[in-house]
């Protein structure tokens, strides 16, 4: 690393990750220097940084949000270096390039590093508290959706056997195995077996991510919502995790709940959501939206304004209005978070209206 250690000019690296090691180039003035890969672990980070003869604050770091983001991140932010996580996402110069492989990759990091950080549409990376808390949510999406298909394929094979199962919901589709002939019932009792234990598994989530709910108090403003529970709320308040952070746009636009934009001269498209940003998120939030919208949602100025929207006909406009409470829902719960002090009123649009006339 010599021909980095003369003066302390700024040093740009930029990181390229994989799975199993990291391509490392750096650019130092007109100086340029490719590393090659080192292992994918702390300590391999940590002893390639130790060799790196530059002040701290003159070194740069970019890299690509994915797997190992989070806590490289927080390793390299811990020696005191400006470290940029790029939206993956954002930079189709990157992944649709031409020319492709983990070096070329790395030095466009650098490079765009040091032109502008702007152009790498950099993300605020989750603190460790919350990406552990984070996981319980996470393991328990993940278990709902290989209940679901479990559930799927039951229903599936009894009725190719003509069994109706139509009298069992969700939660009551395992009664359907006492009324199975005995010969079915050893041929679907694995099937039976791991619906059962998932259903536990997820039971047990649910009061570990009611417990972790109440470390956050933000979580009881956001449960005023009939329709918001603690894991909508919590997964609501470790995701954003400022209430300061975004605008109630870029709120939405964050959970992937705004139109995509493609608009030039006189032609301004009309798009679907961009569906960008949380996953998770957006799909919890959608299925809060879909509770306060369904007959056990109370009367409030969300569901009336779904129902506006609803009410213009077929099954599209009821998938807009979903989408269209969803994305409300959030900014109502953001605007909560910035102002706790003040009571949820589920008919405020109403009330204030009352007030004025």
């Amino acid at each position: 690393m010599n021909n980095l250690s003369q003066k302390q000019e700024k040093i740009y690296f930029g990181l390229d990750i994989s799975q199993k090691t990291i391509e490392i180039f750096a650019l130092k003035g007109e100086k340029e220097a490719s590393f090659g890969k080192i292992p994918n672990t702390p300590k391999s980070l940590n002893e390639f940084f130790d060799k790196v003869p530059a002040a701290s604050q003159t070194i740069t770091v970019a890299l690509e949000t994915g797997t190992h983001s989070a806590w490289i991140s927080r390793q390299l932010e811990a020696r005191g270096y400006e470290v940029i996580v790029a939206h993956a996402r954002d930079l189709a110069f990157i992944y649709k390039g031409d020319k492709k492989s983990d070096r070329i990759d790395a030095e466009k990091l650098a490079r765009m590093a040091r032109a502008d950080k702007k152009l790498l549409h950099p993300v605020k990376v989750i603190d460790k508290k919350r990406q552990e808390d984070l996981l319980a949510i996470k393991a328990r999406d993940l278990l709902v959706k290989h209940r679901t298909g479990i559930i799927n394929t039951i229903r599936g094979l009894v009725r190719s056997i003509g069994i109706d199962d139509s009298a069992y919901s969700t939660e009551t589709i395992n009664e359907i195995y006492s009324e199975l002939p005995p010969k079915i019932q050893d041929n679907l009792r694995g099937l039976f077996s791991m619906l059962t234990a998932a259903n536990k598994c997820i039971k047990e989530y649910d009061r570990q991510i009611k417990k972790i709910a109440k470390e956050y108090p933000e979580t009881e403003t956001f449960q005023q919502i009939k329709g918001v529970g603690p894991l909508i709320a919590l997964s609501f308040a470790l995701i954003i995790r400022d209430p300061h952070r975004f605008s109630a746009e870029e709120c939405s636009s964050y959970v992937g709940l705004v139109p995509k934009q493609d608009q030039s001269g006189e032609v301004d498209k009309q798009l679907g959501i961009s569906k960008c940003g949380n996953k998770l998120l957006r799909r919890l939030l959608v299925q809060g939206a879909q509770y306060i919208m369904g007959p056990f949602g109370e009367e409030s100025d969300l569901k009336d304004f779904g129902t506006r929207i609803s009410q213009r006909g077929g099954s599209i406009a009821r998938k807009k209005a979903k989408v269209a409470v969803a994305r409300k829902l959030a900014v109502t719960m953001l605007a909560l978070w910035r102002n706790p002090e003040i009571q949820y009123d589920p008919h405020f649009k109403k009330n204030r209206k009352k007030q004025c006339a």
